[in-house]
């Protein structure tokens, strides 16, 4: 299995995408989409156990230079197609990740590439963990989508499950 996430939440959060449940015998492969490659070599998921990869733009120039800091610590840099609007072309990310054999792909991301998958209709599912509390109008969105001209352009979801987890 892949966590994936976005560089803008690796340089904002810092996150180990690891699991952390005791007797876990194997770690996902960690996987963050970062064009210009950006990601500190120390950040906090290349420091642990399991296998990292960073996804970069095939038009960044360098690259081969550029990774040798990466292959110290065990984490694989591939290029892949950029997209034409900035980033990384979703669909060729997960076309490497299906060639890796990574039947099942979970983000942990922030708005920006959670609403990027969601509006090319490239997720199956979609987990969310809400917690009862409002916090205006400064809080960052879930999913950043594009504007809509009429109701009809609205993501639409269907609950499957619904799930009290705690106080929070």
């Amino acid at each position: 299995s892949v966590v994936l996430t976005g560089i803008g939440t690796v340089l904002a959060d810092d996150p180990a995408l690891n699991v952390r449940l005791a007797g876990a015998s194997r770690q996902p492969l960690r996987v963050v989409l970062d064009s210009a490659l950006r990601a500190p070599v120390a950040a906090r998921m290349f420091q642990r156990e399991g296998p990292a990869l960073i996804l970069v733009s095939s038009a960044l120039a360098d690259l081969e230079a550029r990774c040798a800091p990466y292959a110290g610590h065990g984490v694989r840099v591939e290029a892949v197609a950029p997209a034409a609007a900035g980033g990384l072309d979703l669909s060729a990310v997960l076309a490497r990740l299906a060639a890796l054999e990574a039947n099942e792909v979970w983000v942990e991301a922030g708005a920006q590439l959670a609403g990027a998958l969601l509006a090319q209709q490239l997720v199956d599912e979609l987990v969310l963990y809400l917690a009862p509390c409002l916090l205006g109008p400064g809080a960052l969105p879930l999913a950043q989508l594009p504007k809509l001209a009429d109701l009809d352009q609205r993501v639409a979801l269907q609950y499957h499950e619904v799930t009290r987890v705690g106080e929070d």
